[in-house]
């Protein structure tokens, strides 16, 4: 049985992988064997969408903080903080909260109350004495930390220097890892950020397929709440196709993905370094934000999601499928099959027993899976795949 191989790294696990050299790059017209020159050569672990450069990413003077210039959204409504309450409590045997910046720790107080235990992350000094006093008095449940969870574990190595790694982090906590296909090690539990949103995203996806930082750990859910229109495009199918694309595909596929509760962002006040309340720039912002709403999403991975050909190693190569397949969402697959794989198309396609007529758009989740893991498990094909190298720059 395969288990995630979260040790090694993709290039190492892929020396003793039997049949690694199963892509072609695909270039004018043209398929070559990676034994070409070394400026053309890539491992699988390089099939990564590469995440451009961003201003968050750079360097401050000394002593400033990055949290110091960003203003964040906090939940200050004990209404919707016992709203939320039952959607994290409920007893399946998880009690273990990872609350990421809860500022005045109004939803951490109801957690607290109701007897979990929680690990609250605030990235925001501001807070930190007044949460370390909210825990003593609530009977010692509550672990405070200053940190920035979005910055743990970046991928951009070198660049980044977080408070705390993820292994340090659970150490800390005596968190216990616990195998895949068992139960939920801890919940997460807070605002998922507008600023970078979308690199924040692919990191999320690419540590959950990687099996890396958090998920070392297990199926480590999630319960973040986001923008309305992102909350639409990650449950997203053939139903909805306007709001259909690769990250519904790859968000469903890792997980299983719920809407718990709808919010009015009004309700979230934004704060800024200092605790104080912000004002919105002008009435026009105001009344956009009355119009908007946040999301309570629950992403709980799949129990599934790995196996004997979809792995912790080959995931970017999904990744890859994926975002060219929708490049052309509303084409045939038929079309887009002889551009990913040197395979007869018509053999692919009876053997996920589709129709040569159907298109992209039309496709589940779940057929794109099948259909990678049908590609993956040819015995007849030493090479599989054909790479497109101008796709490793498309961020979807």
């Amino acid at each position: 049985m395969w288990a995630p191989m979260a040790g090694l790294s993709p290039r190492l696990t892929l020396a003793a992988f039997p049949g690694a050299a199963r892509l072609c790059l695909w270039r004018a017209g043209a398929a070559r064997w990676k034994g070409v020159p070394a400026r053309n050569r890539r491992g699988l672990s390089d099939f990564r969408p590469k995440l451009a450069p961003s201003e968050g990413f750079k360097v401050l003077p000394p002593g400033v903080s990055k949290s110091r210039l960003e203003s964040k959204r906090y939940i200050l409504s004990p209404d919707l903080a016992e709203t939320m309450v039952p959607f994290l409590l409920r007893n399946d045997g998880c009690d273990l909260i990872l609350e990421i910046n809860p500022g005045p720790g109004i939803l951490t107080r109801a957690l607290l109350q109701r007897g979990a235990r929680v690990i609250a992350l605030e990235s925001d000094k501001t807070f930190i004495p007044h949460l370390e006093s909210l825990g003593k008095k609530l009977g010692g449940k509550l672990h405070v930390l200053h940190c920035d969870f979005f910055k743990l574990d970046p991928r951009s190595f070198g660049v980044i220097k977080p408070v705390v790694n993820s292994k340090l982090l659970f150490q800390k906590f005596g968190i216990e890892t616990l195998p895949w296909s068992k139960g939920i090690p801890l919940k997460v539990v807070g605002i998922f950020p507008t600023k970078n949103e979308k690199k924040m995203i692919w990191k999320v996806l690419h540590d959950i397929y990687s099996c890396t930082s958090i998920y070392r750990y297990g199926r480590v859910e999630l319960n973040f709440f986001f923008n309305e229109l992102e909350s639409q495009r990650m449950m997203a199918n053939p139903l909805n196709p306007n709001l259909y694309y690769a990250l519904s595909v790859l968000w469903q596929v890792a997980y299983d993905v719920k809407l718990l509760h709808t919010e009015p962002w009004s309700s979230f006040d934004m704060c800024s370094q200092s605790g104080q309340r912000e004002k919105p720039e002008s009435k026009e912002s105001l009344e956009q934000q009355t119009q908007q709403n946040l999301c309570l999403i629950q992403l709980t991975p799949h129990k599934d999601l790995f196996s004997q050909h979809l792995t912790s190693v080959n995931y970017d190569v999904f990744f890859h499928m994926t975002k060219q397949c929708f490049l052309k969402r509303h084409g045939k697959l038929i079309d887009h099959l002889t551009s990913l794989s040197p395979i007869d198309a018509m053999d692919i396609l009876k053997k996920i027993r589709q129709d040569k007529t159907i298109k992209i758009i039309d496709m589940y989740p779940s057929d794109f899976k099948c259909l990678f893991e049908t590609i993956e498990c040819s015995k007849d094909h030493t090479c599989k795949w054909l790479y497109d190298d101008f796709m490793e720059d498309v961020i979807v």
